[in-house]
């Protein structure tokens, strides 16, 4: 792993760079793309599911680079951590727009080479008597690693919200997971994952992540519906309009 002295952006965004190739892309659903890449050098940063990853999409040395910092990285959250292999799997939610991060992910291909720093992040589990999940597309890709790594004994509710049912992300059996659907309507400010959950109670850890305005109205409804102390949940907008660089 080589240190991030030797780039100007490391200093902002992460303490290492690595370098990788992407090895495989395909389709894991109608709107989210599999990458996985394979690191030229052993990982040995600690990971814990729900991080994500940093890529490099444009030269941080071009005169664009330069001017604009912000838009030569794209966010990523980890599927899969494989330290063994040096690969790291990712889900890219192809959003729409006409951002870097959507042209990245639909012309990427395999030999490619890219640079990424990380696993970085905070939105992990914690202990709690159960656990709820509340996202969109871009969510899930980060509940599916963290509700995986908390095993089939947890109690694990949650409300995953795609467009249409050919969007959604497989997620680990033998959970209360609720899939809700859009049917076309907007994903901003959506309504869809307020739907009622039977829940044992309002001592458990909530999960929100997607959309900004949509974590809002899931926290608030928590909070004043359901009563739900404001420290027992972790919000991550991973998108909102008109802003690039977020979270996908």
């Amino acid at each position: 792993m080589k240190t991030a002295s030797r780039n100007p952006l490391t200093g902002i965004f992460a303490k290492y760079f690595t370098g990788a190739v992407v090895t495989d892309v395909e389709d894991a659903t109608s709107t989210i793309r599999r990458v996985r890449l394979v690191a030229e050098e052993p990982l040995t940063q600690p990971y814990t599911p729900g991080q994500h990853v940093r890529i490099q999409i444009n030269d941080p040395l071009s005169l664009r680079g330069l001017m604009r910092p912000a838009d030569t990285l794209r966010t990523y959250t980890i599927w899969d951590y494989e330290p063994r292999e040096r690969a790291i799997e990712l889900r890219v939610h192809l959003y729409g727009g006409d951002g870097i991060g959507l042209r990245w992910a639909e012309t990427v291909r395999p030999g490619d080479p890219l640079t990424f720093w990380g696993p970085q992040g905070d939105f992990a589990t914690r202990d709690a008597d159960f656990h709820l999940f509340a996202g969109d597309e871009t969510g899930t890709c980060a509940f599916g690693p963290m509700v995986r790594a908390l095993g089939e004994g947890a109690r694990v509710y949650g409300v995953l919200e795609s467009d249409r049912p050919g969007d959604e992300l497989p997620m680990p059996g033998g959970h209360d997971l609720r899939r809700v659907h859009r049917d076309g309507a907007s994903a901003v400010a959506s309504p869809a994952l307020l739907a009622e959950l039977e829940l044992p109670g309002n001592n458990g850890a909530a999960y929100v992540a997607g959309e900004a305005r949509t974590c809002r109205l899931v926290r608030n409804f928590l909070v004043r519906e359901r009563n739900w102390p404001r420290k027992s949940i972790r919000v991550k907008p991973f998108w909102a309009p008109g802003k690039r660089g977020l979270h996908h």
